[in-house]
């Protein structure tokens, strides 16, 4: 006979976890009689650790269950792994490839395998099922208390079982009792069934007891006696007391299974929430809530979100059953169910509405808008209690507003994404000659539009005139004052007024019209001057641009001047270099210098050494090995944006003539 076992066990990701396993799998089957089970559940326990050992690299958790009917095993690592792609139809194909050959003969002999993934890593698991040939005896005769009362169905705990089972052997043992049937209906959706039994019913006097258990439960204890029997109203009376005892004994471990199913319910809501909490990106929460509901909740789960039609679309699906995927899809698209799927969008319900796949739909709301649907397939077996249906319908509201907080911020970034476009130059001039490039990396930490900016203008003597500015602050209000700033210099360009005048008048907008913003600016005049160029650089609180000569000496070009729009008058000092066929001038915001890794910056000194091998290169290299540089210095995403702008003189020196 099979008896019950569970065995856990934790393995070093390295080459014994394998052999460990095996062993582990080969020692439950033969305490358990499995022998039966004991090549292909050694095969394919070895695929799964394999896996972990060669993917995860973390300590392996592996399970074992057996029961009456299956063996399940389990085993977890550390590593979260890849969610499902997009493309709902590859998804299975995706896993299978993703995992190589294990998943395959897994997939190929299992009777059911699946995968769970939550925030400490991922578990893969499989089943195997016994042949009807290989099961032997009554599947609950085991689990009998005293000697003569057999239990077919489990209620509560072992220990709820062995109390019941004391009430009810004084009556099995009271003279001329031939029979006692313990019937229950336990509101778990399978109705009125037999818990417990002794002996075989016969013509007799049938004394029926109510048994007194809260609603919806109800149970009913009949005994069967000895038509001859004297004192059957001690009988009874004996029977009542039972009854009473057997409803005290099922109400307190309804009572202790409420509390503990509250507990996970408020513990898997706040872990739940923390999840959808960390990710803003909308495809990532709509990838993650399946995987919380799917096995907690449910034996499936898909997410459809709203189009700005109004039409329905399905976004994300997991099948506790990876292999079922597919055949779920196809059903969700039948078109009952898409009429119940689009109803519930419709009625904005805030409820649980069933759907023709043996699974609920509930809204995905935020405030008074409906954002698509939950549908969430019931367990195998059973319905959902009233207690899963306050999770769900929770969990869907929790994730209705994660799902309008990343279209929000995604909404928010594109807004950002576009405005800081506005604010730079499409293009770069094509001059003979002369090469200009730039970099920007706007900053990732929050869906803000920078202060940073470039821009390159003709001036009416055939020079050029280079930009390079920030603009204190982030956001909206930046963005105005980057714009306003843009706009005072090209008009002043074209009305042909020099870089000082410019500086000034530009001082004297910010001051009136900034709001308490400043500036920091540099600038670079352009002339061609035979094969060289003349550049004078203006600095108004901003950097020095560095100049690499074609040997690979660099300098830090330019003077201190002041920042634009604090102070009344300003200082513009200005110095004139001349750039030699093959030198490049490089310009740079702050975002690269102060970048930062812990406690260390970027700094200046740094620029010198990325820049320094780089001489003779064209101007876009230059700018994209400096940002390269920048963002590789530290893992963190940037704190402030990062503006960068090149100027090379891309004249070959001239050719001494022959003698």
């Amino acid at each position: 006979m099979v008896r019950l076992a569970t065995r856990r066990i934790r393995l070093r990701a390295d080459h014994h976890a394998p052999a460990a396993a095996r062993a582990a799998v080969r020692d439950v089957l033969t305490e358990t009689d499995l022998t039966v089970l004991v090549d292909a559940a050694v095969l394919l326990a070895t695929e799964l650790t394999t896996n972990a050992v060669l993917h995860a690299g973390t300590e392996i958790d592996l399970r074992i269950d057996v029961d009456e009917t299956r063996l399940r095993v389990s085993v977890s690592d550390g590593h979260r792994g890849e969610l499902p792609p997009p493309n709902l139809a590859l998804a299975r194909q995706r896993v299978l490839a993703l995992g190589g050959r294990g998943l395959s003969l897994v997939d190929a002999i299992a009777d059911l395998w699946g995968t769970t993934h939550d925030r400490d890593g991922k578990t893969v698991w499989f089943e195997l099922r016994r042949s009807e040939q290989d099961a032997s005896g009554d599947p609950g005769a085991d689990r009998v208390s005293g000697t003569t009362v057999v239990w077919h169905t489990a209620i509560g705990d072992d220990h709820t079982v062995d109390r019941a089972g004391r009430v009810l052997s004084p009556l099995a043992d009271w003279p001329g009792v031939r029979a006692i049937r313990l019937r229950l209906d336990l509101a778990d959706g399978q109705g009125q069934r037999l818990v417990a039994s002794h002996g075989t019913a016969a013509e007799g006097e049938e004394l029926r007891v109510r048994v007194p258990v809260v609603p919806p439960m109800r149970g009913v204890l009949a005994v069967h006696a000895d038509p001859a029997l004297d004192g059957t109203a001690s009988l009874r009376k004996a029977c009542d007391v039972a009854a009473q005892a057997l409803a005290l004994l099922l109400d307190n471990d309804r009572l202790r299974g409420d509390d503990l199913r509250l507990r996970a319910s408020l513990r898997f809501t706040a872990e739940a929430s923390d999840l959808l909490a960390q990710s803003l990106d909308i495809e990532l929460t709509t990838a993650l809530i399946p995987r919380l509901v799917v096995p907690r909740l449910g034996a499936w789960c898909a997410i459809y979100r709203c189009d700005d039609a109004g039409g329905l679309h399905l976004a994300a699906v997991t099948h506790a059953i990876e292999s079922a995927t597919a055949g779920l899809v196809n059903a969700l698209d039948a078109a009952a169910n898409r009429r119940v799927l689009e109803d519930t969008v419709q009625a904005r319900y805030h409820g649980a509405l069933s759907i023709g796949v043996d699974g609920l739909a509930v809204p995905l709301t935020a405030g008074d808008r409906c954002l698509g649907v939950l549908a969430v397939g019931r367990h195998e077996m059973r319905r959902h209690d009233l207690e899963e249906l306050g999770v769900i319908e929770d969990l869907a509201r929790r994730a209705g507003l994660a799902i309008d907080n990343a279209q929000l911020h995604a909404d928010r970034r594109h807004m950002a994404d576009t405005l800081q476009q506005a604010l730079l130059p499409p293009t770069l001039p094509d001059v003979a000659g002369v090469r200009f490039a730039a970099e920007y990396i706007p900053a990732l930490t929050a869906a803000e539009v920078g202060g940073d900016f470039y821009d390159v203008l003709p001036m009416p003597d055939d020079s050029y005139l280079m930009v390079l500015g920030d603009v204190s602050g982030k956001g909206v209000a930046a963005a105005t004052v980057t714009g306003l700033v843009r706009n005072v210099i090209r008009i002043l360009v074209r009305e042909g007024r020099s870089v000082p005048e410019i500086l000034q008048r530009l001082n004297e907008t910010l001051a009136e019209r900034a709001g308490g913003r400043y500036a920091t600016l540099a600038t670079a005049e352009v002339r061609p001057l035979g094969r060289r160029l003349a550049v004078r650089v203006h600095l108004a609180g901003h950097d020095r641009p560095i100049l690499i000569r074609t040997d690979g000496a660099t300098d830090a070009i330019g003077a201190n001047g002041s920042a634009l729009g604090l102070l009344g008058t300003i200082l513009t000092p200005s110095v004139e270099i001349i750039m030699s066929p093959g030198d490049t001038l490089v310009f740079f915001t702050d975002g690269v210098t102060e970048r930062r890794r812990g406690d260390e910056l970027f700094g200046p000194d740094r620029v010198h050494e990325v820049l320094a091998p780089l001489a003779g290169h064209d101007a876009d290299i230059v700018a994209a090995r400096l940002r390269a540089a920048t963002l590789g210095f530290s893992t963190e995403a940037p704190r402030d944006d990062i503006a960068i702008l090149a100027l090379r003189n891309d004249l070959r020196p001239a050719v001494p003539a022959r003698r």
